[in-house]
């Protein structure tokens, strides 16, 4: 009975040992006496108890691995004291356990190595200039080293790069010195465009007076010419009116003397001018101009209404 209750134990106790069940994106490796065997993936994995061991465990996700910082010297003979990061992944679970003995370790020191040399071949301000370089020079140097140990080293990235306190504050003298340059530059750029702005502008508003008053001249040349146009037009409207009249005046006084005793009425008007005419000429004048026969006045009345009749036909 002891027996059986032993079997059974020892029977459990292999099955349970036979079963191995590995992670997703996780990789055993499995060594039969000794000696490599497999790779077991994902899932459930039967092995053989005492026979088979699991040496090695591997994850096949992407690891982030912080890289020492060390003290780097540059081309001209600068200390930087730099620091990273390190981004791989197990592509090759057989090479990562049997190529290197710690494949965490090479890496870093690899990394280490590869940052001093290409810090090495440049000078300071290049280092905070060229970071992508950098990245990329570590990356494929431990890329190529990395195959064999069945790792792949997808990017590295610095994190901080220091340098010295001296370095530091000339550094900080330089970049005042830089901005208060730029700052002169800048106010001096400033009063250049203010004092070219006013003097365009005193330009422009001459330009604007001038010809401002060349129109003005031009408008008021324009209103004057306009001005004697319509004086001339009337005047010579005013002339022609009065012509007009006076013609009418006339034709109204042959029309009358065409009817009946129209001619006896200008014989009788004629003789009053003439008689009053005479009466002026002693009042307003010393001088006094008389025809030569002052005493037939019927005879000069008679001569003025003959040029009437004349007219008349």
């Amino acid at each position: 009975m002891e027996f059986a209750l032993f079997l059974f134990a020892a029977v459990v106790i292999f099955i349970l040992k036979s079963l191995t069940v590995v992670p997703q994106q996780h990789a055993y490796i499995l060594e039969r006496l000794g000696r490599y065997h497999a790779t077991l993936t994902p899932g459930l994995n039967i092995i053989i108890p005492f026979i088979d061991r699991l040496a090695y465990k591997h994850s096949l996700k992407e690891v982030p691995l912080d890289v020492p910082s060390q003290i780097c010297i540059t081309r001209d003979n600068t200390q930087l004291k730099v620091d990273g990061i390190l981004y791989f992944q197990v592509t090759d679970p057989q090479r990562a356990s049997y190529g290197t003995s710690d494949y965490i370790i090479a890496i870093t020191q690899l990394a280490q190595t590869t940052l001093r040399s290409v810090i090495g071949k440049m000078e300071l301000d290049k280092t905070f200039e060229e970071r992508d370089e950098i990245n990329q020079a570590v990356v494929a140097a431990l890329d190529e080293a990395a195959i064999n140990w069945g790792v792949k080293v997808l990017r590295y990235e610095i994190k901080d790069l220091v340098p010295p306190q001296d370095i530091l504050h000339s550094m900080q003298a330089q970049i005042t010195a830089e901005r208060e340059k730029r700052a002169r530059i800048a106010e001096s750029e400033g009063r250049k465009m203010e004092q070219i702005n006013l003097a365009t502008g005193a330009r422009e508003a001459a330009i604007q007076k001038s010809e401002g008053d060349m129109r003005a001249a031009i408008n008021q040349s324009e209103g004057a010419r306009q001005a004697a146009i319509n004086n001339a037009q009337g005047e010579a409207e005013a002339m022609r009116l009065v012509a007009d009249a006076t013609a009418d005046a006339i034709r109204r006084v042959a029309e009358s003397i065409q009817t009946q005793g129209g001619l006896e009425a200008v014989n009788l008007k004629v003789a009053e001018q003439y008689v009053s005419a005479f009466g002026k000429l002693a009042k307003e004048n010393n001088t006094i101009i008389l025809p030569a026969n002052v005493a037939d006045v019927s005879s000069l009345v008679a001569t003025a209404m003959s040029v009437v009749k004349q007219s008349s036909r």
